[in-house]
């Protein structure tokens, strides 16, 4: 273990910052028949919501060039069974803690699950997904305006021990002004971006590929819009960021870091590869000598600089 890559995220030390993002990775377990699991600095699990959801009707993926278009809409088992069961297979395999990743579609359920999460010794941070539409005010997108995504952090907040992460939803005309709206309710750091919104067509028949129409574009090609985002944020806030979003090499994780996060969360890559984190953390050291970097805190937004 290489401790040049060490970062700190609200008082928790990771042994790296290479983090696989939720929906991306399972619950992890699953990837440890492909390598040793305990060399990423953490895992951010599966998003959970309070009921189990089967998702959304398929064709719920779609390829595009440099990236990929998903629909699977918050399937998971519920929380009880993410926690009973989902959790307990994973620390078998897996000894560090994750950061958990909750969604809800009312603030009670963001708080009923926030509660039940506070309590697993596996959980180091919980990262609020708020990108859910609100069922009970016309089903707007919490992530989409600053009042909503503070209600939702302070009410998160009040029953929490952990640490509580907000992840930020790109959909919107000013990502800063939710950011320093979070961080005024309370947030202990921000993890962005979420997915953008794209569709695709099939050639033949002119019908959209994914039966929801649209979904969460991601992979290489939505990284200069996740730069320029957390770029924005780093300047307005003081709270830690974790850089998401096109990030697929340890080349992309310097750049993020560079523009403001203190770690970062690998999505559709792992799709592509379930190397992806490995091959990056592996990559890194060769790449902080060549660039001169001693260590990876010190880089944490140098393009402001």
């Amino acid at each position: 273990m290489d401790k040049r890559l060490k970062v700190n995220l609200s008082g928790w030390e990771l042994d790296n910052p290479v983090i696989p993002a939720s929906g991306t990775f399972g619950f992890g377990y699953e990837f440890a028949q492909f390598y040793d699991i305990n060399e990423l600095g953490s895992i951010a699990t599966k998003g959970t919501t309070r009921e189990a959801r089967f998702g959304n009707p398929t064709p719920r993926i779609a390829e595009c060039d440099r990236g990929m278009i998903n629909a699977v809409g918050l399937q998971n088992p519920g929380i009880d069974e993410v926690i009973q069961t989902e959790f307990k297979k994973l620390q078998e395999v897996y000894h560090k803690k994750v950061v958990a990743n909750i969604s809800g579609f009312s603030v009670d359920e963001y708080v009923e699950c926030a509660k039940k999460m506070d309590k697993e010794e596996i959980v180091g941070i919980l990262e609020i997904n708020i990108s859910c539409p609100n069922v009970k005010h016309g089903g707007m997108s919490f992530g989409t305006n600053p009042e909503n995504a503070a209600e939702v952090t302070r009410a998160v907040k009040a029953v929490t021990t952990k640490p509580v992460y907000i992840k930020l939803s790109p959909n919107v005309t000013d990502i800063v002004e939710i950011a320093k709206a979070v961080e005024d309710a309370g947030a202990d750091g921000i993890s962005m971006i979420n997915t953008l919104l794209g569709s695709r067509f099939d050639l033949k028949t002119g019908k959209p590929i994914i039966a929801n129409v649209m979904g969460g574009f991601s992979g290489p090609a939505i990284k200069p819009v996740a730069l320029r985002m957390v770029y924005q944020v780093y300047n307005e806030v003081k709270i830690p960021i974790i850089g998401i979003g096109g990030i697929a090499t340890a080349e992309d994780v310097i750049e993020m870091m560079y523009a403001g996060a203190t770690a970062i969360e690998v999505g559709a890559e792992n799709c592509r590869n379930p190397y992806a984190c490995k091959e990056i953390i592996d990559n890194l050291p060769k790449l902080m000598d060549k660039l001169g970097i001693n260590k990876l805190e010190d880089i944490i937004g140098r393009a402001h600089q």
